[in-house]
Formats: structure tokens, sequence, C-alpha cells
């Protein structure tokens, strides 16, 4: 009865790590498209072409052309090249913690090149690089 729920929260913090990895990947390729100045996510020559790998634990579609595998999904990369920014959101889905589903975990990245990670997963599953949202009253 009590290693059950203990279990559960296990695999959810242990999902939320996963995810924030996963996603952090990302960012040395978005660096790149911002360095060469691509600021546009899509398959054509050119533009910033991602390259992400399907995950089991996250939904969102494939934003320059990945293929990927049933009951997969990748995070979602923006680049604002007005102000220098870019975001990437990964949503868990699929096979994910139920207790996680729709939450996500977003990398922001700031004019000046800082990158920091937040979740909006409840802050028992949130890893220490990458803590819970701060609720809003």
């Amino acid at each position: 009865a009590i290693a059950l729920p203990l279990y559960q929260n296990y695999i959810a913090s242990s999902q939320v790590t996963r995810a924030m990895g996963e996603s952090g990947s990302l960012k040395t390729v978005v660096e790149t498209c911002m360095l060469n100045g691509r600021t546009k996510i899509s398959d054509k020559a050119g533009e910033c072409q991602i390259g992400a790998t399907g995950s089991t634990i996250l939904v969102g579609d494939p934003q320059s052309g990945e293929t990927l595998a049933a009951g997969t999904g990748v995070p979602q990369v923006e680049i604002k090249a007005d102000d220098n920014t870019a975001t990437i959101e990964a949503t868990f889905g699929n096979s994910a913690a139920a207790a996680l589903t729709k939450k996500t975990v977003t990398w922001t990245r700031t004019n000046d090149s800082t990158w920091t990670c937040e979740t909006n997963a409840d802050a028992k599953y949130a890893p220490t690089g990458c803590p819970a949202a701060a609720a809003t009253p």
C-alpha cells in the first residue's frame, strides 16, 4: 500500500528529468541556428532543422520533417528573431505518468544567451535544475 504510490512518484520524477534532458539537448541546435541567422524552423534548405528524436513520454509533431515512430512526440521549438530569444517546450503525453499528462518542461533562452528550465509539473517531481513554476494566486 505504501510502495505503489512511492514507485509512481519515482517514475514521474524520473520522467520529468528525462524530458529535461531530451528537450535540453536541442539547445545546441537552436543556438547554432540562431548564430547562422536561421530563425524559421522547417525542413527547407537554409532554415533551422531541429532533428529531434521521438520520445515515448512526449507529444508534439515534428517541425522540420523528422519521421517519428507511432506513440512518440518531440519538443516544440520557437525562435524569436526580433528579440533574439527562444523556447523549447516538451509536453507530456503518450506513455508518461498520468500525473504528468499535459504538463510541460520549458527551456527559455534570454537575449543574452542564458538558458533556464522550468516545469509546471508538481514540485515533488521537479529536478533541481528545472524547478516547478511558482503557483499564481
